[in-house]
């Protein structure tokens, strides 16, 4: 006999260091970098080749938290993109000569 799996165990939200943020349970891998692959056009089969780990239907259910929390996983993504570039600022070669 099959065993259904329940699709909301998909995705759990885990505290890594104080920073509470939904992920694939049972992996290190976070809905905002499913989310970043399909914005950059990828579908679900794409997304679940280019990381091998993942099945299909963790895909999906990574992509349906992101459909049913858009401004949670949107403010995730506007962070981390500001503390990107805040990093890149701090460490390019002109701000080096600026605070030498």
């Amino acid at each position: 006999m099959l065993t259904a799996i329940d699709i909301g165990t998909l995705v759990t939200r885990t505290n890594n260091k104080g920073d509470i943020r939904p992920m694939i349970t049972g992996t290190k891998t976070s809905v905002s970098r499913i989310v970043v692959l399909y914005k950059q056009g990828a579908d679900a089969v794409e997304i679940s080749r280019r990381i091998s780990h993942l099945n299909l239907a963790q895909v999906y259910a990574a992509l349906a938290y992101y459909h049913a929390n858009r401004d949670e996983i949107e403010t995730e993504l506007a962070e981390s993109d500001a503390e990107y570039w805040r990093l890149a600022e701090l460490h390019s070669p002109k701000a080096e000569l600026i605070y030498t």
